[in-house]
């Protein structure tokens, strides 16, 4: 492996590392309240806010980009904690509505655009592999202060707060990662260690790091996109410990 392969892999890696530490805790928790489609609705309605404001034009103005897809994925938060207060018994079909809603509409709101599909592919796979030092450096700020928050007040978070700080999260991870990967990496990890008493926050982490090395790595040596590599690769990592576990 050259010294250019590392010079791009340590980046990405480290922003998948960020990405891991706020994700695999939430993850759990969106497992534990049976809201699994909570992730992809909040990461599409971030995502919408950041269609939003490239079409104003504010490409160059990277803290009003963050501001309105932070603020429109908080839109979403309070919007998925009234779902969860007054739709509990249909939840899981009104949060896909709103996924779907928010893909379509960010869609429509590039039907206009010669480039969209190209816009709408960095959405979804993500640009892991050219993450920026500024990018890396104010996730970083970010997580520590959600890691923070969650860790004083989790048992105190009603729904609203829950989902504040989810949205918070998945605002800055599905612009280093994509909305796969913002996915893969709350899902599989948790889903794959659900059945474990001990150590499942160790061996949770364990699968997202290994996910994540592999898929880069895959990537770089066959020439395949990253983003789609390390879902494949998190997902057969999440597979493999998961069954491994039940067979014991």
């Amino acid at each position: 492996m050259s010294i250019i392969d590392l010079n791009i892999l340590l980046p990405a890696f480290i922003a998948g590392l960020l990405v891991l530490a706020t994700h695999i805790p939430l993850g759990m928790k969106v497992l534990e309240r049976g809201v699994i489609f909570a992730d992809l609705a909040v990461a599409q309605i971030a995502g919408l806010g950041v269609v939003i404001a490239g079409l104003l034009n504010l490409a160059e103005q990277p803290l009003l980009v963050q501001l309105i897809a932070a603020g429109s994925a908080l839109c979403g938060a309070a919007l998925l904690a009234l779902i969860e207060r007054y739709l509990g018994d249909v939840k899981e079909a009104c949060i896909g509505l709103t996924f779907v809603l928010a893909a379509s509409g960010g869609i429509l709101l590039m039907s206009s655009d010669v480039h969209a599909g190209e816009h709408l592919k960095d959405l979804l796979v993500g640009q892991i592999l050219w993450v920026g030092n500024n990018q890396l450096i104010a996730t970083a700020l970010l997580t520590v202060t959600l890691l923070a928050l969650w860790r004083v007040l989790t048992e105190r978070l009603g729904s609203f707060g829950f989902y504040a700080l989810f949205a918070l999260a998945v605002t800055a991870s599905v612009q280093l990662v994509g909305v796969y990967l913002v996915f893969t990496s709350l899902i599989v990890p948790a889903l794959a260690t659900h059945r474990l008493k001990k150590r499942r926050a160790i061996v949770a982490y364990a699968v997202g790091v290994a996910g994540y090395a592999a898929g880069l790595l895959l990537s770089i040596w066959s020439d395949l996109p990253s983003g789609a590599a390390i879902v494949w690769a998190m997902a057969a990592i999440g597979a493999a410990v998961m069954f491994g576990k039940r067979g014991n």
